[in-house]
């Protein structure tokens, strides 16, 4: 693999405690819409770290400001120990990005597109052809290293990108929905390589809409809403905030037991839709035994299940609100 074009600045601090990205007060505003409201984060190196939460609530503005794309109104960015006001050449030089708009050249072919972006970031000449056939090779594309990326499928098209940001060896990568409106197949894919960029101690920054791609691919995650930081977190902590399990039943006269569940010690939510019941329970509690107990005194269960809480019932808890709305 080629080396990095640009080192970090060990002035600053050890290459160990220094953030990947450290944003300090962050704020952008669109005349009267504050997109990010003095949002305040640090991702760590060698981490997958994902920003989600529901359209407008300022993922992707986060990830304009942190690429540069788009000035902070107020606030700070340092990646790797750069600060990005004053520094942008060196930050671009460590940066990979895959945003939500490929941005590829349609009418060139797979490995020109390759070509071009390695020229753009002066990988030296002895090293080009070997690099882009490595990145073609990983992203499997190679057999059409000469076809046309017109004739590409969006999935082909998001590992090409994919492939692109990891040409100049980029010890940071940002990812604006990676997965978005690839079919299945690919997904799974590309969460491979993300992964793999982890084992090579790549830092990750994703935004993503999709709460299985979250839990499937993230060390940490912040959640965040109308611009402002909700929760961060690991997904299994997140999980332990809501509660210790989520309970769903099905018995025939939910209403008459409502009211006695939600009395019960350890029982912090309780959800009624048709004969269904999803209550939610305290961390470290151990009341589904007393809960199967009550109901079975009252009536009978049709059907009984015990789960983890799941990310999307974290992010109503949080926000009161559906993550794609």
């Amino acid at each position: 693999m080629i080396k990095p074009l640009i080192t970090p600045n060990q002035n600053i601090t050890t290459e160990s405690a220094l953030p990947a990205i450290e944003m300090k007060h962050l704020t952008k505003v669109f005349g009267e819409l504050h997109a990010v409201d003095d949002l305040s984060l640090e991702i760590r190196q060698c981490e997958i770290f994902g920003l989600l939460g529901p359209n407008g609530s300022g993922k992707t503005t986060t990830i304009n400001m942190v690429s540069g794309l788009s000035k902070p109104t107020s606030g700070e960015i340092h990646v790797m120990g750069y600060n990005l006001r004053t520094n942008m050449r060196q930050v671009r030089q460590i940066l990979g990005a895959v945003p939500q708009e490929t941005a590829l050249y349609e009418e060139l072919s797979a490995w020109d597109n390759l070509d071009f972006h390695a020229d753009l970031f002066g990988i030296p000449r002895q090293e080009k052809k070997r690099r882009i056939t490595e990145m073609l090779e990983l992203v499997q594309l190679l057999d059409r290293k000469d076809s046309r990326v017109s004739t590409f499928s969006g999935g082909m098209k998001r590992r090409l990108a994919l492939g692109r940001a990891l040409l100049h060896n980029p010890q940071l990568i940002y990812l604006d929905e990676p997965t978005l409106g690839v079919d299945v197949q690919s997904r799974r894919a590309i969460w491979d390589y993300i992964r793999q960029l982890r084992e090579q101690c790549k830092s990750v920054l994703i935004t993503t809409n999709y709460l299985e791609e979250a839990e499937a691919l993230c060390d940490r995650i912040a959640i965040l809403d109308h611009g402002k930081l909700i929760a961060m977190d690991t997904p299994d902590a997140l999980k332990q905030k809501l509660g210790g399990s989520v309970i769903e039943l099905e018995t025939a006269e939910p209403s008459q037991i409502i009211k006695m569940l939600r009395a019960m010690p350890g029982v912090k939510k309780v959800v009624q839709d048709g004969n269904q019941l999803r209550l939610t329970t305290e961390a470290g509690s151990n009341v589904v035994p007393q809960i199967i107990n009550a109901v079975v005194k009252e009536g009978e269960i049709r059907n009984i299940a015990v789960r983890e809480p799941n990310l999307d019932e974290i992010f109503l808890s949080l926000t009161g609100t559906d993550l794609r709305d």
